[in-house]
């Protein structure tokens, strides 16, 4: 008699728990852990401190002139505030257009040679004057308010680096209804990491770090917010979300565009991964915690898809004798594939589709995930073969 088919059950609950854990159990976890404890305030300094707004420009003629110019009205003291443009790399008008605004203070670096977002930043960082500096890139744009919000939480000396919130601006589009909600739910994970001391996840076109705390980057470092973090957390010292502090941009010009920029974000995690046992903030056992369920799990959720799925099918293709539900004994192996292929189903069909009214919309999410967990997957096979360069691929955006 052959043996009873005792792996389709653990693959499908292995995997299921994984994307659980990644998607809802560390959130859970963590609002329960921050339950009772009061959210962080921090007053303006009765001085406001000397910073840099560092903007990483590579081909951006399109955006410059607008990033600059909402940069020099931005709610900030003028005298307080240097504005530093690193354009390295550039082929087209962008050092031009940005040099057009020399005569209002600001600063141009600028050369040929091409090395990637990191090494420009590694480059301008000895022309910092700032005690804090804020990253930016050429496309987003900052409230007026932004920079006295993002600002204030350094009166707190235990604070090293500030991230403010990403605001998506098509979320009457498909696309950018899908990214607005995913920045919503990261936006309600790092205000539940605030309440425990320091929250793990910034955005790095609105991250502010205190200069002295600022280590140079390794040559081909891809997620430069992402090592910047790590590195004032390894240091000691708490990384804050300041969800007041506004940024805005618009989504990607395309869903092929969108796969790309997140493909490239996902190399980068998995390189974060390998390097973990060197980068790691190991000292502090709940930080630690925090990155690896925040950061790391993400990427292996599409390992977690597949394992569920093959759980099911093998439970369908030589059905457990015994076991019940927990080894997907009939009719529990019915139900689980059903379960997964109304899932891909509903994201195929909201993809390729474009399904209009309440169902297209109720078909974001699905959609969202299924071409989230297809680009982990390209950007791990990018990492692995090298193919992914520090030097970022400007994505195409709608116009601004």
């Amino acid at each position: 008699m052959p043996r009873d088919n005792r792996w389709s059950g653990a693959l499908f609950w292995g995997g299921t728990a994984l994307c659980a854990y990644a998607y809802f159990g560390y959130p859970l976890i963590v609002s329960l852990l921050a339950r009772g404890k009061a959210k962080p305030r921090f007053a303006p300094p009765e001085a406001w401190p000397e910073i840099t707004l560092l903007i990483a420009a590579y081909n951006e003629e399109a955006y410059i002139a607008r990033k600059i110019e909402n940069s020099l009205a931005l709610d900030y003291p003028r005298e307080r505030l240097q504005v530093l443009v690193v354009t390295d790399g550039s082929d087209d008008d962008t050092p031009l257009i940005a040099r057009r605004y020399a005569d209002q203070g600001v600063q141009v670096l600028h050369q040929p040679k091409r090395q990637g977002k990191m090494a420009a930043i590694n480059r301008a960082m000895p022309f910092v004057r700032g005690d804090i500096v804020v990253f930016s890139d050429a496309n987003n744009l900052y409230a007026p308010d932004a920079l006295r919000f993002l600002i204030a939480p350094f009166t707190d000396r235990r604070v090293g680096a500030v991230s403010g919130a990403k605001t998506v601006l098509d979320e009457d589009d498909p696309l950018g209804a899908s990214e607005g909600l995913y920045w919503k739910y990261e936006s309600f994970i790092k205000e539940q990491e605030n309440r425990l001391g320091t929250c793990t996840g910034v955005a790095g076109e609105i991250l502010a770090l205190r200069r002295r705390l600022f280590v140079p980057a390794p040559p081909g470092t891809i997620n430069d917010d992402f090592y910047l973090m790590m590195q004032v957390l390894r240091q000691g010292y708490n990384v804050v979300y300041a969800p007041q502090a506004r940024s805005m941009e618009h989504i990607s010009a395309s869903a092929q565009d969108e796969a790309e920029r997140r493909a490239r974000i996902v190399a980068g995690r998995y390189q974060a991964m390998a390097q973990a046992p060197h980068t790691m903030p190991w000292k502090r056992p709940l930080v630690a915690w925090q990155v690896i369920s925040h950061k790391f799990t993400r990427p292996l959720v599409p390992f977690g898809m597949l394992a569920a799925l093959a759980g099911s099918v093998g439970a369908v293709l030589r059905p457990p004798r015994k076991g019940g539900l927990w080894r997907l004994q009939p009719p529990w192996n019915i139900g689980s594939a059903l379960l997964q292929g109304v899932f891909y189903l509903a994201a195929l069909s909201g993809k390729y589709l474009q399904i209009p009214g309440k169902i297209g919309k109720a078909l974001y999410l699905p959609v969202f995930l299924l071409d989230s967990n297809l680009a982990a997957l390209t950007g791990l096979w990018r990492y692995l073969r090298g193919a992914q360069n520090a030097a970022w691929q400007r994505v195409r955006r709608r116009s601004i």
